[in-house]
């Protein structure tokens, strides 16, 4: 048994299994089947024969699979209809764990490339790259992420991410598959009562006629409405003295242009990031199949490499209809991160303030503020590190009313504004300043620094301290969302399939005759099931936003309630 492995010609050593590694050895799929103490049985399967015999050992114990990256792996197995319930997704491990305090030892996977897909059916990394879905690179990957954990001093929270992170790979994967139901013809209504009838060469009429108010209003016909500079000279031409076209700044002046030019933004907008050139491209078959990236902004928040998945238009959701005889369950947390905050800091009073009603009466009620607007402004004031205008005057009253959650996020602005690292409540790392910023602190503190100088490192420094205070909570409500995802994802397999004649088949053979997530966006979930199973899958959704709960805090008195609604369709909200 060279190498604690051994060939077998029978994957009766697998079938129990609890951990499998999957690679690629020359032209045929390897397993290697690892137990506790280190050892392991392997056995090499033809890529052909792969997805057939993974579904079978799937059936059989439902093992963690371990591979280099659930974007291929996981495409690979749902084009042969099948799935797995759980892996471990070496490429999200390795760089959470890289950024971790005592993390994984630099290696090829700093850097591993993108995939794409090969002619065998499989995957191929490109030749910019060093190949890493081998099956010696595979093993050799996890034998250092274990390691890595063992030596961790937050390894429980972090391999609580780190099955988190890769249960959310195989979410973000099935959603593509399965899809988004979108009604075409009501999208294509919305747009031509927005924007007015499609033309052929140039712009809608609608928003041609909104364009010729807004020259005329800049007495400028050849404004140029798209490019920033022009327009800004075009502004600033008329008496309009901006420094940008925002529509926050745009706001506080008074001139016959102001209405007709964020009228034309907003139209611009909806034609560049949702018009009929976005629905030729993303929307087939009657579903829309967004790219999302788990783990893609440094907090652990998603973010998607095509589609705009991580937004979803007001105007633009009553195109999410369910199939005949399916139902749309749209369920979003209310206030998810100011929970997660109270959560974090086990501050009992706060949670008491959200206990089974809104939060932000709830600290109405507490006496920190006087209306449940002020409440919301003091709240976000003090996760952004806000300190000017009504921020600055109500966060001071949360300091005194809920001073353990005010503790928490000062305590990580401090960190930040030091130049140190912070940590999610699982263990994720935020990324410490860069070369540029401790250079210039260095300058700032050096015998005879300017004032200027000392000015512009004070301000990098809370810069940084705004960052860090956030990163810990965001970052901690992504990983609540993760574990809420991966529990219901396993509570909707567990419903029993429909029979064929009550099937969605534009949500495929796998997903088609079951309920599913179908879409993701921060704080909100949506699920397409059969009418049949739509009170199930409900109850599924609420069950799992509990769970979440005791999984990242344990018994702390804090609850995620749902605004959840079941319906044919998204309404515009």
């Amino acid at each position: 048994m060279p190498g604690g492995r051994a060939v077998c010609a029978s994957p009766d050593p697998l079938r129990a299994a609890r951990l499998i590694a999957l690679g690629r050895a020359g032209g045929r799929i390897a397993a290697v089947a690892l137990d506790d103490t280190g050892e392991a049985a392997r056995i090499d399967v033809p890529v052909d024969e792969a997805p057939a015999w993974i579904a079978d050992v799937e059936r059989a114990g439902g093992p963690r699979w371990v591979w280099s990256d659930t974007r291929d792996w996981a495409t690979w197995l749902l084009a042969h209809e099948t799935t797995v319930a759980r892996c471990h997704d070496l490429r999200l491990s390795h760089a959470i764990l890289a950024a971790a305090e005592g993390g994984a030892a630099p290696s090829a996977w700093d850097a591993m490339p993108d995939a794409a897909p090969a002619d065998d059916g499989l995957f191929r990394i490109e030749p910019s790259g060093p190949r890493l879905d081998g099956i010696d690179e595979t093993l050799a990957e996890w034998g250092r992420q274990a390691a890595a954990l063992r030596a961790s001093p937050r390894s429980a929270g972090l391999r609580l991410l780190l099955a988190a992170e890769s249960a959310g790979s195989l979410v973000a994967a099935e959603m593509h598959a399965a899809g988004l139901p979108w009604d075409v013809r009501r999208h294509e209504e919305i747009l031509t009562d927005e924007l007015g009838a499609r033309g052929t060469g140039g712009r809608p009429e609608k928003l041609e006629a909104v364009a010729a108010r807004v020259r005329e209003a800049l007495g400028d016909p050849s404004a140029n409405l798209d490019s920033h500079l022009r327009l800004l000279r075009s502004l600033r031409a008329a008496g309009v003295q901006v420094d940008s076209t925002s529509r926050w700044e745009l706001s506080e002046h008074d001139h016959p242009v102001i209405e007709p030019l964020l009228e034309y933004k907003r139209l611009s907008r909806l034609l560049s990031a949702n018009g009929w050139a976005w629905l030729d491209e993303w929307v087939s078959g009657g579903r829309f199949r967004p790219v999302f990236v788990p783990g893609g902004v440094v907090t652990g928040r998603w973010a998607s490499s095509g589609g705009g998945a991580l937004q979803l238009p007001r105007q633009l959701r009553p195109a999410v209809r369910a199939d005949a005889g399916w139902r749309i369950i749209d369920a979003d947390v209310a206030q998810l991160e100011p929970r997660v905050l109270a959560a974090m800091a086990r501050d009992e009073d706060m949670a008491r303030a959200a206990a089974g009603r809104d939060l932000y009466e709830g600290i109405v009620a507490s006496g920190a503020v006087a209306t449940r607007s002020e409440a919301k402004i003091a709240v976000l004031g003090a996760m952004y590190g806000a300190t000017t205008g009504d921020s600055g005057r109500l966060v001071p009253r949360l300091r005194r009313v809920f001073p353990a959650a005010m503790r928490l996020v000062d305590d990580a602005a401090r960190s930040g504004e030091r130049g140190d690292t912070v940590a999610t409540w699982l263990g994720r790392t935020s990324p410490p300043p860069g070369d540029a910023w401790h250079e210039q602190q260095s300058r700032a503190s050096a015998m005879g620094a300017s004032g200027a100088e000392e000015a512009r490192a004070r301000r990098a420094a809370r810069d940084h301290g705004r960052f860090t205070r956030n990163f810990v909570v965001q970052g901690t409500a992504a990983e609540w969302a993760l574990a809420w995802m991966a529990d219901l994802r396993l509570r909707l397999a567990a419903l029993p399939p429909v029979e064929a004649s009550e099937a969605a088949p534009r949500s495929g053979s796998l997903f088609g005759r079951r309920a599913h997530l179908a879409f993701f966006l921060h704080d909100e979930l949506i699920v397409h099931a059969p009418a049949s199973l739509a009170d199930a899958a409900a109850e599924a959704m609420r069950e799992s936003a509990a769970a979440a709960g005791r999984t990242l805090f344990g018994d702390f008195p804090i609850d995620f309630p749902l605004d959840l609604r079941v319906s044919d369709g998204l309404e515009a909200h």
